[in-house]
């Protein structure tokens, strides 16, 4: 049978007392709603529809084209914002599976069950399965009427139960699968709520009042039902996502020392056998080869390490290191910084758009932008490239198996050539010859050097 599936992500969530839509607030590095489309479209296979309508073009940009839209403008209830996805879906679909934005928790497989479960009955009288959570946490959700046979019979929300109403502890997730044909007729007959707006919660009592029956799926674990309304509910998710990602990674073959301390974004991932230390974040587009050693107290972001990497209280940001990379603590590694395999970078260094060559040893207290050395260079402490000049940035480059004094400063442009040196506190502002040793403030080419 052909599924889609609707998402519901028109309304504005003024609990979150922000600026920018609910369902775009970021929860474990992507945006809420992501959840929902990701799931969404594993359970049926297609492209979901989402209805927007607060702040619209901004929902549209984040989420691109893993989605169709339709705005619903005004917004009056959820049954209103279901009927704008006719146009797309009508005729398009056997079954549309229903969720809303600000549940990101609930995963591809509880999707899947209600699906299944809805196909299993065969059933054209039971046009609606809905999921349902037992729990003593209502958290604003409808409880769930059943009769004296256990059937169900209706959904009362909370603000009109009764105080016997609120002892109940079915609760309606706001998840359903329904015939399509007969949502699209029935969406037509939804009652107007005194409130001014049209509630899919009544189709319930639409079908039984047709004589139909709803089948009702109890959902296995009541954390997926954490709804997002304001940002105590969003730490609640995350904290859920958190140990979701970090017990996927220990069961991949990664040890967690502390768990409780470890932050991984959803979409990092990290080879087999590496060691991740307390206080460690890894966030964003960001791929940790086998056998590394991270942290303790380590930031990485959108960086791609090899395998074998060692990196002590340190800063990544936009960075690549080969196999065998070893540095901290304290170093930093600023957008396009790459480090060649065995490459070692002390404490208190910082590297930005520069390639460091296989074997380079960068010591302590030293700067690095805008440059490209070769193999085996050794960088002293203390030495910093003057990239830029006030106005422009410029480059530098050190040939093979150069050495570089202490305290050197290298006025780019300049060119170090292969096995060249400097004394230490040089300022060079000339290129250097191949195997030749400068020094002095400015540099000057005092010998030439044997060649290695």
């Amino acid at each position: 049978m052909k599924i889609s599936a609707v998402i519901l992500a028109a309304g504005h969530g003024t609990r979150m007392l922000s600026s920018i839509p609910k369902v775009l607030h970021p929860l474990m590095g992507k945006a809420m709603l992501h959840y929902s489309v990701d799931a969404a479209s594993a359970a049926t296979g297609s492209k979901p529809v989402i209805i927007i309508g607060y702040q619209a073009e901004l929902v549209q940009q984040t989420i691109g084209e893993s989605a169709q839209y339709a705005i619903q403008d005004p917004q009056l209830g959820t049954g209103h914002a279901v009927q704008q996805a006719e146009d797309l879906l009508r005729d398009k679909a056997d079954l549309i599976l229903v969720i809303t934005a600000d549940m990101p928790l609930l995963t591809e497989r509880t999707l899947r069950q209600v699906l299944n479960a809805h196909q299993s009955t065969g059933d054209q009288n039971t046009p609606i399965t809905m999921l349902t959570v037992n729990t003593v946490e209502p958290r604003g959700f409808g409880r769930v009427r059943r009769d004296q046979e256990k059937r169900v019979i209706g959904i009362v929300e909370e603000a009109q139960a009764t105080p016997e109403q609120l002892t109940i502890q079915e609760l309606n997730t706001s998840v359903y699968c329904f015939d399509a044909d007969w949502l699209w007729e029935a969406l037509l007959r939804i009652p107007l709520s005194p409130k001014g707006e049209y509630y899919l919660t009544d189709l319930v009592g639409t079908a039984i009042a047709d004589g139909m029956s709803v089948q009702a799926v109890s959902l296995e674990d009541p954390e997926e039902a954490i709804g997002i309304n304001n940002r105590v509910h969003l730490a609640e998710a995350s904290a859920v996502l958190r140990e979701r990602i970090n017990r996927s990674l220990m069961l991949g073959g990664v040890t967690l020392i502390d768990p409780g301390a470890t932050y991984v974004e959803a979409g990092v991932q990290v080879g087999q056998d590496t060691v991740i230390w307390p206080n460690t974040y890894l966030h964003g587009d960001t791929l940790v080869g086998r056998g590394c050693n991270l942290g303790p107290n380590t930031i990485i972001r959108d960086s791609h390490l090899g395998d074998n990497c060692r990196v002590l209280s340190s800063l990544l940001e936009g960075a690549r290191l080969d196999d065998e990379v070893d540095m901290g603590p304290f170093a930093r590694l600023r957008k396009g910084a790459h480090l060649g395999r065995g490459v070692h970078m002390g404490n208190f260094g910082e590297v930005k758009n520069s390639y460091l060559g296989p074997g380079t040893k960068m010591g302590h207290f030293s700067y690095v932008g805008d440059t490209t050395t070769g193999p085996e260079v050794n960088i002293g402490a203390g030495t910093v490239t003057c990239n830029y000049d006030g106005e422009q940035k410029h480059h530098t480059e050190i040939g093979a198996g150069a050495f570089i004094g202490s305290d050197t400063m290298l006025v780019a442009p300049v060119r170090l050539g292969e096995g060249a040196r400097t004394g230490a506190g040089a300022v060079v502002t000339r290129n250097v010859s191949d195997y030749t040793l400068a020094v002095g403030a400015p540099a000057r080419s005092i010998r030439k050097l044997e060649k290695k």
